[in-house]
């Protein structure tokens, strides 16, 4: 008979269950595998898979926007199929290997296996991403105190993942070929999921992350148990993925018979109007209390997508400015620079921390509102660094590197004001009934926030027969870019902060 607990809580590590530090070493790598993949992308696809095009950064745009979409809208179908069917076990293995598979996949110099790749990542990241941050919560007790600090272990793994990837990913692109960098990512992915079965063999998860009904995990469809369908069906869907990604060759030809619009865009402005007008039928059924905070959850997740829109520009105009009017003068390559925010948040979270807990102390801690306000007009300031780069660039069009690094350490405190208080105040202003749609919702605005990305860089694309374009036939494009995105970030701040009065009433008893 085994004396091993069943039971995750008995095992404790630094007064932490142990098992969160098996999944903080799972996210890490699996992080670690995301970002350094993430870093190449824009890169590898202007510079090799759509070298030959003349509106290669167009092409880069749509792909680039349709993927990350993609990546976070997978994470709301994979989340409601592990709550249903799979479970959280089944779900992280399923999602690590898929995300494994197309790391790996990327490292084949073919353009076929390029769509496919991305197609397996997007897969398994659906199934990935959701579970092992609910398996982090399942591990403590209901009230445990230190859920909140274990999560916020939990997230250093994220943010250490997301610094060191783009350096080591990035230095072996960078030294011996693309295909060495997506090839680490793999083996990163790879490491996380080694991570994770090894916590499994020795049972500290105890009874945790199993299938909530192995009745329905057993049950045959279509002459298969479910448990063994989803995975087949998943990598069926692969090359179907594959197929929307690959539909940016009419739009960049403009011969598609959506005008400018990708496949993925248009999926996604159905979703929105469904949205629309479920909101809007819960909102006329609900009491004028229950309207009041589920208008500002909206209101919330509206600016957020805002936020992440312009943030996320990171992983493909910014790299790409970085890369084409950056003096990185053998600091970091273009693709490493990717590491910096991660790197920022490492340093900046635990002193804003305290900055909250001290001026709560002090009944001083500003509410939800103010801080959004803040973090968008953060936001704003740190595109205005870039666009007055240009009045310090040499005779090559090369601005300095403190521009990019200001630039980054100031739109790392904006996400800081505004990422770790979003999701808790939507599940703070949601009706009970409705808090799952909701926090879907949430998930969902990171997709948009993409198709925002998408946007801003199809207008700031470089149409050149030069591969290497650069230097001053790019910089005004750029700092122009950057004047406008600051100009609407930091104008939808300031309307934040003028209306956070009257945001503070209808939020009523949440801060």
């Amino acid at each position: 008979m085994s004396d091993i607990s069943t039971s995750p809580q008995d095992q404790k590590m630094f007064g932490h269950p142990k098992g969160l530090f098996y999944l903080f070493f799972a996210e890490l790598w699996e992080r670690f595998s995301f970002y350094g993949m993430r870093a190449l992308l824009t890169l590898y696809m202007v510079q090799e898979i759509f070298k030959a095009l003349v509106e290669r950064d167009t092409a880069t745009a749509i792909v680039y926007a349709s993927y990350g979409s993609l990546v976070y809208a997978s994470t709301v179908i994979g989340g409601q199929i592990s709550d249903k069917i799979l479970g959280m076990r089944s779900s992280i293995f399923l999602g690590g290997i898929l995300m494994a598979i197309g790391h790996f996949v990327l490292a084949i110099e073919n353009d076929i296996a390029f769509f496919l790749a991305l197609a397996f990542i997007i897969m398994g990241n659906g199934f990935f991403k959701p579970n092992i941050s609910t398996f982090v919560g399942s591990l403590y007790e209901e009230g445990d105190v230190k859920k909140d600090s274990g999560f916020t272990i939990f997230y250093m793994g994220i943010n250490i993942g997301g610094w060191i990837a783009p350096l080591l990913c990035g230095w072996l692109a960078a030294e011996y070929g693309w295909h060495y960098g997506f090839g680490l990512a793999g083996i990163g992915m790879l490491t996380g999921l080694i991570f994770f079965w090894s916590g499994i063999k020795k049972n500290v998860f105890g009874d945790k992350g199993l299938p909530p009904n192995q009745e329905v995990y057993e049950k045959k469809v279509m002459g298969l148990p479910q448990k063994t369908l989803i995975p087949v069906l998943s990598v069926l869907a692969v090359p179907v993925i594959a197929y929307v990604l690959s539909s940016y060759k009419a739009i960049a030809g403009g011969e598609s018979f959506l005008g400018d619009e990708t496949i993925v865009g248009l999926i996604f402005k159905i979703i929105g109007i469904v949205v629309i007008i479920y909101l809007g039928n819960i909102m006329f059924k609900a009491t004028v209390e229950e309207r009041k905070k589920l208008f500002m959850a909206v209101l919330i997740t509206f600016f957020m997508t805002m936020f992440w829109g312009f943030h996320e520009l990171s992983g493909s105009v910014i790299t790409l400015f970085a890369s084409r009017n950056v003096a990185l003068d053998g600091i970091m390559t273009a693709s490493q620079t990717n590491s910096l925010n991660s790197m920022f948040i490492i340093i900046l979270a635990i002193p804003i921390s305290l900055l909250w807990a001290f001026l709560s102390k002090r009944n001083l801690n500003p509410r939800t509102p103010y801080k959004f306000g803040l973090g968008l007009v953060l936001a704003g300031a740190s595109f205005y660094i870039l666009s007055i780069s240009g009045a310090s660039a040499d005779e090559n069009g090369m601005v300095p590197f403190a521009y990019l690094l200001v630039m980054y350490f100031i739109i790392s405190v904006g996400e800081l004001f505004m990422s770790p208080v979003g999701l808790s105040k939507i599940t703070d202003l949601s009706p009970k009934r409705i808090v799952a749609f909701m926090m879907g919702i949430w998930f969902l605005s990171s997709a948009y926030a993409f198709q925002i990305v998408g946007f801003i860089s199809k207008q700031l694309a470089i149409e050149s027969t030069d591969a290497n374009v650069g230097g001053l036939e790019t910089l005004g494009v750029y700092t122009d870019g950057f004047e406008l995105i600051a100009m609407y970030s930091v104008g939808a701040g300031l309307v934040v902060l003028l209306f956070g009065p009257l945001m503070k009433k209808l939020m009523g008893n949440v801060h």
